[in-house]
Parts: C-alpha cells; sequence; structure tokens
C-alpha cells in the first residue's frame, strides 16, 4: 500500500448498518476484514456525530474470529491484556504490542523477499543430477522422435527405441553444461 492512499472510509449508519463510501454499498464486518487482510487501512467512523469507532469495530472482528473456534490469541495473552488494562502496565503494552507486529512484518516480508531471491531446491545434494535427468528424458521423448529413422527393411527397431547414436550422449551433455552455466548466473 502507498504510503499517501487514504484509508478506506466506512461510515456507521444509526440503523449501525456500515456504508462504504468507495463504493457506495454496504458491507459487513466480514467484508471489512477482507479488505483488512488484502492491505488496505480501513477507518470506521460514525455519521452522525462524527466519532471514529475503527477500534471497537476491529476488536469486534477479532472477538468473533475467536469466537469460531479461530483461536489466534492465546488464553496467556487474553489474560495479560485484560491484566494490563487494570494495572500500571498499561501504558507499555501497546507500544509492546505494536512493535512486536511491526517486527512480525518486516521478518515475513523479508523471508519472502529471500524466498523469492533465490532458489531453494538448487542448493539440495543432486539437484544437479535430477535436472540433467530430467532433461536428457525430455529430449528423448521430444527431440528423439524428430531423428528416428525406420530401418529400411521396415521392421521396428527391438524395445521400439531408435537406435542410439554416440554423437546424442555429446549433446545431452553439452547442453547439460550451457544449462548449468545458465543456472549459475542465475545465482
Amino acid at each position: 500500500m502507498a504510503e499517501t492512499e487514504k484509508p478506506l472510509l466506512i461510515k456507521r449508519y444509526a440503523s449501525r448498518r456500515l456504508y462504504n463510501t468507495e463504493t457506495s454499498d454496504y458491507v459487513t464486518l466480514e467484508d471489512i476484514a477482507g479488505f483488512i487482510r488484502d492491505g488496505r487501512e480501513v477507518q470506521i467512523v460514525d455519521l452522525k456525530s462524527g466519532d471514529d469507532l475503527t477500534r471497537q469495530y476491529l476488536l469486534q472482528i477479532i472477538a468473533e474470529h475467536e469466537s469460531r473456534g479461530e483461536n489466534v490469541l492465546p488464553l496467556g495473552v487474553l489474560t495479560d491484556l485484560v491484566r494490563s488494562y487494570t494495572t500500571q502496565a498499561q501504558s507499555v503494552v501497546p507500544q509492546f504490542l505494536a512493535q512486536s507486529f511491526e517486527m512480525l512484518r518486516d521478518s515475513q516480508s523479508k523471508m519472502m523477499e529471500n524466498m523469492t531471491a533465490i532458489n531453494p531446491m538448487a542448493k539440495m545434494p543432486g539437484f544437479e543430477a535430477l535436472q540433467a535427468q530430467q532433461e536428457a528424458f525430455l529430449k528423448a521423448m521430444s527431440g528423439g522422435f524428430g531423428n528416428w529413422k525406420a530401418p529400411e527393411d521396415g521392421a521396428a527397431p527391438k524395445g521400439g527405441q531408435a537406435p542410439a547414436k554416440g554423437d546424442d550422449l555429446d549433446d545431452i551433455k553439452k547442453q547439460l553444461a550451457e544449462l548449468q552455466s545458465k543456472l549459475n548466473k542465475m545465482n
């Protein structure tokens, strides 16, 4: 999401219905949860008073997910949150939670960058040999048919395969070396 993008404005009417000002239609809490999962910032305001109700509705979304068995918050964390409202630790807990989630988001995005930047399969032992086998198989299945010639007497070759040539093996080795060179350049 761009830093300059405004939050999606949702207005709550007196009837408690939620109205998406961007699409001019009514939305549910599940719709709002979907917007948030898609990376949108959401702001929910009371139409009449202008009060910001975002926190209240986000807590309601969390409560609904928890009540359906989609437990994300362990019982101990919920208990500690309740305690933090009744103790002097209240001022520390929101900052701690905000920093913890920021660190989680950063580490998740870095992990995704690392996964897309390198091919983890390339570091597996025997990966190159597996690639060579697959390439030889595909070449035999596709390229080999075009080079096959029927015997002059019209009889099919034994085993249903084309006669092997020494040059084919050299070609496969050459193609394998070219492929490995390309893979090394990519890494």
